[in-house]
């Protein structure tokens, strides 16, 4: 039998309904087969372990992201796989995070939640989580299947730091536009091999826990003045900014747009261009529009989520990946984040 690890962070999938009052309260993980009683088929071990104190994915921020990666690093001799539940709402977040922080992982760490609660009638909670053991459970010839950070919701795994949240209503929440599924749930367990993640580098697991918090995100809008961008370029402690561009890396070519990312740069401020569209790629220099910031140097971050981008950034900010080399690190695929 294999062995995994649940480890609960808080949201949506670990309440119950109180019938008598209609609030919603977290349950009790160590009675999980009470609620879910369908476990009890699975040919594996599970054990539990909880935050103190849930929390919401909303107060999501890196100091928990690190408390994770612990948890996987202390428990990780012990299983075989790992299911982390967690709130919905930054989940492509967190799960990108640990995709950077767990490095030359060999197991899987398997994200996932619910739309509704797990003791609801309609809930998509049970499915969700039986289905991301099954996964995190799946080995042969004695390894195990996947060896990546996944998400897993509504009967498709995703690579987790390709994935964003696309629905709030919806049971189908997440979408990976610019990568294709790793396993697809039906009658059978669909694994689409050739979509795996591997790490050709036979070196010991490492996880990495210093993450800098010095980024930020400007998307671009019709109207941007120089004032607002100046703004952002100029907060204190700033070291690196997503910016999330127009269709393939389009941005405004006015002097004053240019000059002003010249001198953050020249500042030592990394500038990442990210298309703020769904799906697609950066392609600097195939409209004019982008030309002034491929001559700037600017790095491209071709396919990346934005997700992915700032947690990237956050991972190499904190490893101090030297200046001269910051630009060519970001745009290497390190966990199969970009194409």
């Amino acid at each position: 039998m294999t062995n995994i690890l649940l480890i609960y962070t808080g949201g949506t999938i670990g309440m119950v309904k109180d019938y008598a009052s209609g609030a919603l309260k977290n349950f009790d993980f160590d009675k999980l087969l009470k609620y879910v009683p369908e476990l009890q088929q699975l040919d594996c071990y599970i054990e539990t372990v909880s935050f103190e104190k849930p929390i919401d994915s909303s107060n999501m921020n890196p100091s928990h992201w690190v408390k994770i990666a612990t948890l996987i690093e202390q428990h990780y001799n012990r299983y075989d796989g790992f299911v982390v539940l967690h709130g919905s709402d930054t989940m492509s977040y967190t799960s990108s995070a640990l995709s950077f922080m767990l490095e030359h992982l060999a197991k899987p760490v398997i994200f996932t939640g619910s739309q509704l609660p797990i003791g609801d009638l309609r809930t998509d909670a049970k499915e969700n989580l039986i289905t991301s053991i099954q996964i995190a459970a799946l080995r042969k010839n004695g390894q195990s299947v996947v060896r990546e950070v996944g998400l897993y919701f509504e009967y498709k795994l995703y690579r987790a730091n390709r994935t964003t949240k696309i629905n709030a209503e919806h049971f189908q929440a997440f979408a990976s536009l610019n990568y294709p599924p790793l396993v697809e749930s039906g009658v059978h367990l669909n694994v689409f091999e050739a979509n795996l993640y591997r790490d050709t580098r036979s070196k010991r697991f490492k996880v990495h826990t210093k993450m800098d918090r010095n980024v930020a995100v400007l998307k671009l809008f019709p109207g941007i003045d120089v004032a607002m961008l100046e703004g952002v370029l100029n907060i204190p402690g700033l070291k690196a900014l997503v910016l999330e561009t127009y269709g393939a890396g389009n941005a405004p070519t006015e002097d004053w747009f240019v000059e002003s990312l010249k001198k953050a740069k020249t500042r030592g401020l990394f500038i990442v261009n990210v298309t703020q569209c769904s799906g697609g790629s950066v392609q600097m220099g195939q409209y004019q529009t982008s030309e002034q910031l491929e001559k700037l140097q600017v790095i491209d971050g071709k396919d990346i989520t934005t997700e992915a981008a700032i947690t990237k950034l956050m991972y190499l900010l904190g490893n101090e990946i030297s200046g001269r080399l910051f630009k060519t690190v970001f745009e290497t695929p390190l966990r199969g984040e970009m194409q």
